[in-house]
């Protein structure tokens, strides 16, 4: 193995030691801000065609950041935070990995890019987000 492997070897270790970390981090902060409820997710497709609509009961923040890894365990690294946004990368074996982009405009409404791998194939999307009332 060349030193120039070697060294993209550790670095990769280094990050991958940090992901736990970065995960309980996120889970500290369950909706940052964001009220609980049930949301309506509005995909927005590229073509200009009607996007999917999905409700979901939200009350952690991770259901928005891994659409299309919801029940997998992953390894969660925040890469940017800020009061309004949050942009996390994370890793779930052999179910894939993803990076979403995650921008809070009000209490009750978001918008959401991800991209990545999910049962062998890419994905990307675009949704709103919008609370549209308790849970039922």
């Amino acid at each position: 193995m060349t030193s120039g492997l070697r060294a993209m070897g550790a670095a990769a270790a280094m990050l991958i030691a940090t992901l736990p970390v970065a995960s309980q981090a996120l889970a500290q902060q369950p909706l940052r801000g964001l009220e609980p409820g049930e949301w309506e997710l509005r995909e927005r497709p590229e073509e200009g065609g009607k996007g999917d609509v999905r409700r979901i009961c939200l009350t952690a923040i991770r259901q928005l950041i891994q659409l299309r890894h919801g029940r997998d365990s992953c390894k969660r690294l925040t890469v940017d935070e800020g009061a309004k946004r949050v942009v996390v990368s994370y890793e779930c074996g052999g179910a894939g990995s993803g990076r979403t982009d995650l921008r809070i405009e009000t209490p009750r409404l978001v918008q959401i890019q991800s991209q990545g791998i999910a049962g062998g194939a890419p994905f990307s999307f675009s949704m709103e987000g919008r609370r549209v009332g308790p849970c039922r």
